[in-house]
């Protein structure tokens, strides 16, 4: 192998220095997060995990298990939040290093401490979860025989009355987009991976932890099957069912425009949620309120009486009001009614 032969691609030096620029962003964003949902909390709970410590509703999550015996959570009880940052600082800097020292040999290097402390890292987070999950106080206020209350280590797991949801928030898709961005670089220059020139797919392929990881998507509305999270009624008419979506990315789905205003006035922690509607005229996909125009009254007749109806045109919009009597409204309006 000739010095050239040994040097790094172009694109394997983009792909990790991308690489180091998340890195770098993930120490200061949550990592891991587990939400939590029962009954007696609509909105649930979620308990943050970032390089320096815990977040969210960590004092509520530490009060219910003190019912159940388990230990509280503080930060200062764990050595991984005051040595975690330094650790992701320096797989960063090595992602940069290895771009200028420009060396294949480096890459591998960097690729499989990247991976064994990625394997580290996870075998760390159960056996912390096992820990707390598995270690009771006897004299606990609930003790159920034979009940241990571990998260899942990803996933869902039913505990009690909570449904626990173990996924990786911003930080742990920016560390894993790292980890692939780095596999890119091993895979070219171990040619098995042979990419021409300005190929666009690679540029999706560095890009692809980058989306808007924290805003959800709104759902299919199951006409006949899904119910209003306000009236408990089933929702019938795809015209006029609609859904919002928490700042926590909780999705509620509801039978009328009316209802889903009645459900932000009486949940205060929906506020600032992200509201979405279907199109009058074509209702199969659901739209943002802020890019809607709205009708209310005339022969419009929804199935709570809130006889709001959206539409995805505004020049549609104030011809179907004129056609059938309904006054114009827009979003602000409606909320404050």
């Amino acid at each position: 192998m000739t010095p050239k032969d040994n040097h790094l691609s172009i694109y394997s030096k983009v792909f990790l220095f991308i690489s180091a620029i998340a890195l770098v962003v993930s120490i200061f964003v949550p990592i891991w997060r587990i939400d939590l949902d029962a009954p007696q909390y609509p909105e649930g709970l979620r308990m943050l995990i970032s390089a320096n410590g815990l977040g969210g509703d960590v004092e509520i999550i530490n009060g219910l298990n003190h019912y159940i015996g388990m230990k509280t959570l503080h930060n200062e009880d764990f050595i991984e939040f005051t040595v975690l940052p330094y650790i992701i600082g320096f797989f960063a800097l090595f992602a940069l290093l290895t771009v200028f020292v420009n060396r294949k040999k480096v890459l591998y290097i960097l690729f499989s401490a990247f991976v064994l402390f990625g394997i580290l890292a996870m075998y760390d987070f159960w056996r912390w979860e096992y820990e707390y999950g598995h270690d009771l106080d006897p004299n606990a206020a609930i003790v159920v025989p034979g009940m241990a209350y571990q998260p899942p280590l990803i996933g869902f797991k039913q505990l009690l009355n909570f449904g626990a949801y173990s996924i990786p928030d911003f930080g742990g898709w920016l560390f894993i987009g790292a980890g692939v961005l780095m596999l890119l670089s091993l895979l070219i220059e171990t040619n098995m991976l042979k990419l021409k020139k300005m190929n666009p797919l690679v540029v999706l392929l560095a890009m692809w932890f980058l989306p808007a990881c924290g805003q959800k998507n709104p759902e299919p509305i199951k006409i006949n099957k899904d119910n209003c999270a306000f009236c408990k009624m089933t929702i019938a008419d795809k015209k006029f069912g609609t859904e919002l979506i928490t700042p926590k990315n909780r999705v509620y789905k509801f039978d009328d425009v009316k209802c889903m205003v009645g459900y932000v006035k009486e949940n205060p922690a929906a506020v600032g949620s992200r509201f979405f509607v279907p199109d009058y005229l074509e209702p199969n996909a659901l739209i943002s309120v802020e890019s809607a125009s709205f009708i209310k009254g005339g022969t419009i007749e929804s199935p709570m009486a809130g006889n709001i109806a959206a539409f995805g045109d505004k020049t549609k919009a104030e011809k179907h009001a004129k056609d059938t009597g309904a006054k114009i409204l827009n979003w602000n309006e409606i909320m404050k009614k």
